[in-house]
């Protein structure tokens, strides 16, 4: 190939290669961001990006020293001990300090009559203000000796506290460690903490125990109305089968009030077996459409032959539709197994006494605001199945969309 046909190819292929790329980045960078996050501490997520803890220049000095340097170390000293009214190295002193805003409120006062900061000062914006002095905090309990410089590290904390609800003032592992009574009247510091109906253990198997029926129920019950519109002649097919076609377009949120009413007069509120009937009643439209049209594309002979060996349609049905539709049946598993994984709003008005994740990550925030660190721990974990999922059987997503549309 010419040079110059070759540089033609190339720049025909740009705008492709550039779409797939920014694709895959609007893919990557988020989850990575999230991934990140979820090791980091309350503290470091309170204050910097994600994107803080990649260090490119490889700097050797320790969390938070150039901060206290450039704010600090004239005052104070570089130990922190320059001053004995105000020494930064005293343990007790670095306790009252636990979070950025306290030390933002002593840092704004002045100090015979002029400012406690002068050169430089803190940016006027607060949160600017408390990005600055997260490290700082950091720094001076390096100074005191303390475990706050943890701050600026890496840890499996939040995965802890999003796994068995923990919603105290440090975190789970940290108070089990130092036995914090006063938070742990609800907790044993034991494996027995994951089944805690507040964390997301128990919430992990409530969805599974959500997903996994309420993802063969539909896959069953359309195999069977599937093989019958495609196979078996009866009066009305065709006009069945598009009733069923346009049911597709109707909203779910139509019939929540209307279902919750029933399911309430008839015991099924808040029951899985409640939640396993909307979910299969809902998702065979689209089961039944796109198992019909993949088995209506199987070739015609093959089902004759069978018919003319003297076999019912039940072993039609068990023996060769079955087998062929692998690729149908696994698709639309995947499909609906997605969905019902994701879903929030029908998990949370039928299943209110047994939240699953997406409810679940929504309790871990107390009513004041607080403990919303973890929620990207909680997040990972919620959406870590679903990703395992789409990327291991990929292959069947393109062959469940392409089903029945070519008919050879």
């Amino acid at each position: 190939m010419k040079p110059l046909a070759r540089l033609n190819r190339f720049f025909n292929r740009l705008p492709v290669n550039l779409a797939v790329v920014i694709l895959c980045l609007m893919w990557i960078i988020p989850t990575l961001g999230i991934f990140v996050t979820s090791f980091r501490s309350r503290e470091a997520v309170r204050t910097t990006g994600w994107w803080t803890v990649i260090n490119p220049f490889g700097k050797a000095e320790i969390e938070g020293q150039a901060e206290y340097t450039t704010y600090c170390a004239s005052c104070h000293g570089e130990s922190g001990d320059l001053l004995p009214e105000a020494n930064l190295s005293d343990p007790e002193l670095v306790a009252n300090y636990p979070r950025s805003n306290r030390l933002l409120a002593v840092l704004r006062r002045e100090i015979e009559g002029k400012p406690h900061l002068e050169d430089p000062v803190l940016p006027e914006d607060p949160n600017a203000a408390l990005e600055e002095l997260a490290p700082i905090l950091v720094y001076m309990d390096t100074l005191a000796g303390g475990e706050k410089a943890e701050v600026g590290k890496l840890g499996v904390r939040n995965y802890a506290d999003a796994l068995v609800g923990y919603k105290g003032t440090q975190d789970y592992l940290t108070d089990c460690e130092q036995e914090v009574e006063s938070t742990l009247t609800k907790f044993d510091c034991s494996a027995s903490d994951l089944l805690n109906p507040e964390g997301m253990g128990s919430a992990f198997w409530n969805t599974l125990v959500v997903s996994i029926p309420s993802a063969l129920l539909p896959i069953l019950f359309a195999a069977f109305a599937a093989y019958a519109f495609a196979w078996m002649d009866f009066p009305g097919r065709m006009w069945i089968f598009a009733i069923l076609v346009g049911l597709q377009v109707i909203p779910l949120q139509m019939a929540l009030v209307p279902i919750a009413r029933l399911y309430s007069d008839i015991g099924l509120q808040s029951t899985f077996v409640g939640i396993w009937l909307f979910h299969t009643g809902f998702g065979l439209p689209y089961a039944i459409y796109l198992m019909r049209n993949f088995l209506g594309g199987l070739p015609r002979e093959i089902f004759e032959s069978v018919y003319i060996d003297g076999a019912s349609h039940w072993t039609a049905f068990w023996k060769l539709a079955m087998p062929l539709s692998v690729p149908a049946i696994a698709s639309l598993g995947i499909f609906q197994f997605l969905w019902i994984w994701n879903d929030f709003l029908v998990a949370k008005i039928f299943l209110s006494t047994n939240p699953v994740l997406t409810v679940q990550i929504t309790n871990l925030i107390d009513p004041r605001g607080g403990n919303w660190h973890i929620l990207t721990g909680a997040a990972f974990l919620s959406f870590l199945i679903p990703m395992l999922v789409f990327f291991g059987l990929q292959r069947y997503f393109v062959r469940g969309l392409l089903a029945g549309s070519v008919k050879g």
